[in-house]
C-alpha cells in the first residue's frame, strides 16, 4: 500500500513543477513583450526624426528656404507622424537658418 501513495506524491510534485515552469515561462514572456514595446517605441521617435531631418533638408534644397511651418511640410513634403503618441515642437528661425525642433514623446517625463 505504500508503494501506491509514494507515486501519489510523485503525481502532486510533477503538478507543482509544471505550475512554476508554466509560471516562470509566462514572466520571461511578458519580460519580452515589454522590451519589445519600449525597443519599438525607440525606433518610431528615431524615423520621426530622420524624417524630420530629411524633409527639412529637401524643402531647403528645392525652393531655397526652410519650411516655414510643421504644417508647410505635412502639406508639401508628406510629413507624417502619429500626433496621439508624440509632439512636435517646430521653431524655425529665418529662411535661411536650419529650424530649431524638438519631439517628445506623450507621457515621457523628462
Amino acid at each position: 500500500m505504500s508503494r501506491f501513495n509514494k507515486k501519489k506524491r510523485f503525481k502532486f510534485k510533477s503538478i507543482y513543477v509544471a505550475i512554476f515552469v508554466f509560471f516562470v515561462f509566462m514572466l520571461v514572456f511578458m519580460m519580452g513583450v515589454s522590451i519589445m514595446k519600449s525597443s519599438n517605441g525607440d525606433r518610431q521617435e528615431q524615423a520621426l526624426n530622420s524624417a524630420m531631418e530629411r524633409d527639412i533638408m529637401h524643402c531647403y534644397a528645392l525652393e531655397g528656404f526652410y519650411p516655414p511651418s510643421l504644417e508647410y511640410m505635412e502639406a508639401h513634403y508628406g510629413l507624417t507622424y502619429d500626433k496621439s503618441a508624440y509632439i512636435v515642437d517646430y521653431q524655425p528661425v529665418g529662411n535661411n537658418i536650419y529650424p530649431n525642433y524638438t519631439i517628445i514623446k506623450k507621457g515621457e517625463k523628462r
